[in-house]
């Protein structure tokens, strides 16, 4: 079909001393009908925000306004008409329609509110995802999810990384282990990637420098929580001469500017979910491991053994200490034990115990995590084979070490985990438009 009256002005565009008496035509759904017997208010949204349209019986064709106060709800109408300056009405003016044409009329009863007014279950908004999207608060969110990234291309690309894509169908995992969808392709078995990590470090010997990708991985772990997902949004960076210092730099930078532009151009949405955000300041403090377990020991009741990993309990101790002598949430763990740590992490030369790795943590989780690589080719081997890896595998890998490896850092870090951390979203599926987990496939 043709529009006769295509639209003209999203809802936030209507500006009257610009228009004039021109005629504006806004598309979009039924939010609201308000039927007051000799006045009839019809509230209309879309992408951007809502428009009143406003009908008084005795100034308005009776056949425009018999048909407003018979819209149903979610409906998607074009109206057409002038727009008037009104203070109490959403964007500050009203639309005294010429015509309304419903596009398509939507069924009764709703699968869920989309006012506000009720509430509804995580699980319920996610089987009705195109229904939930229509709340002003979800819309929020993923506005602000698209300026986040839209934020990490700019300052990446401005810092000289260039931007690639990897392979999500491999025949290696990146880091061994069993947290690996298998795949039939063609007569052999795949599996989806987990990481661009390996690939990452192949461009380095490519020559390519400084690279970045912003792709989806996939991770077969049985985890049933709110802050994990089988398939998440990585963003990753791998830069050639620069050591696990500089990165950790860059991704502190990147952090703070991505914070800057939401709040310079996501002022709506974050008025919409009544947040005040702040950009956190740079440097981030730096906790090394062996002081991170002292804390954790000290001001919990959970102990922790050098050489262990740290769990929840733990990152929530290490996060307050920081937060109470900071008062910033962002702050990093740094020279981790090399035996946790994957087998690209390089090892410091003075104390092969501890490597050059970090993670770059939030006050209530795990954000990031990167490392200076390994770089040559025969400690590299060693490495994957001590941790009871079969070299062989790795031959596509290792051979991109025997040619001309410069030394090189990166990291990578969860663009799901960058948004709940930045909103205090509480499940993390709320940054996801259709999460996969252990118990979701559809929609």
């Amino acid at each position: 079909m043709s529009l006769e009256t295509p639209r003209t002005h999203y809802t936030s565009q209507v500006d009257i001393e610009q228009i004039g008496d021109d005629k504006v035509t806004v598309c979009g759904w039924v939010h609201e009908v308000r039927d007051l017997g000799g006045i009839c208010f019809v509230v209309v949204r879309d992408r951007e925000g809502r428009a009143q349209i406003t009908l008084v019986k005795k100034k308005i064709d009776k056949e425009i306004f018999d048909a407003a106060r018979k819209l149903v709800r979610e409906s998607i109408v074009a109206v057409t008409g002038t727009a008037k300056p009104e203070g109490k009405a959403p964007n500050g003016y009203e639309i005294i329609p010429e015509s309304i044409v419903v596009l398509n009329e939507a069924e009764s009863p709703l699968p869920m509110d989309t006012t506000g007014k009720v509430d509804a279950e995580l699980d319920t908004r996610l089987d009705s995802r195109f229904m939930d999207l229509r709340r002003e608060r979800t819309t929020a969110i993923f506005k602000i999810r698209h300026e986040v990234l839209r934020a990490v291309r700019d300052f990446l690309t401005k810092d000289g990384f260039i931007e690639t894509c990897s392979p999500k169908v491999v025949a290696t995992a990146t880091e061994g282990g069993t947290s690996l969808f298998p795949i039939t392709y063609f007569d052999r078995e795949a599996f989806l990637n987990q990481s661009p990590q390996l690939f990452k470090q192949i461009l380095m010997s490519g020559g390519l420098d400084k690279v970045f990708e912003i792709g989806p991985i996939f991770r077969a772990e049985e985890h049933d929580t709110r802050r994990h997902l089988n398939e998440a949004t990585s963003i990753d960076i791998e830069a050639s001469f620069l050591d696990h210092f500089d990165v950790m730099e860059i991704l502190e930078n990147m952090v703070a500017y991505v914070y800057e532009q939401v709040i310079e151009n996501e002022a709506a949405s974050l008025k919409a979910l009544d947040i005040e955000l702040s950009v956190p300041k740079t440097p981030f403090m730096k906790v090394p491991y062996s002081q991170a377990i002292d804390i954790v020991n000290a001001e919990s009741e959970e102990t922790v053994e050098w050489g262990g990993d740290l769990g929840t309990v733990a990152e929530h101790t290490i996060g307050e200490h920081v937060f109470k002598e900071t008062g910033e949430s962002h702050y990093f763990i740094t020279d981790w034990p090399t035996e946790i740590k994957p087998f690209y992490a390089m090892p410091y030369e003075n104390n092969p115990l501890i490597s050059k790795s970090f993670d770059m943590m939030h006050r209530t989780m795990e954000l990031s995590s990167g490392a200076q690589r390994i770089h040559l080719h025969d400690m590299l081997k060693a490495r994957i084979e001590s941790q009871g890896l079969n070299s062989d595998g790795f031959d596509f890998y290792l051979r991109a070490f025997k040619y001309g490896m410069p030394p090189h850092s990166g990291w990578g870090i969860g663009c799901e985990r960058l948004v709940m951390t930045m909103l205090g979203v509480e499940n993390i599926r709320d940054t996801v438009l259709f999460p996969r987990d252990r118990k979701r496939l559809s929609p």
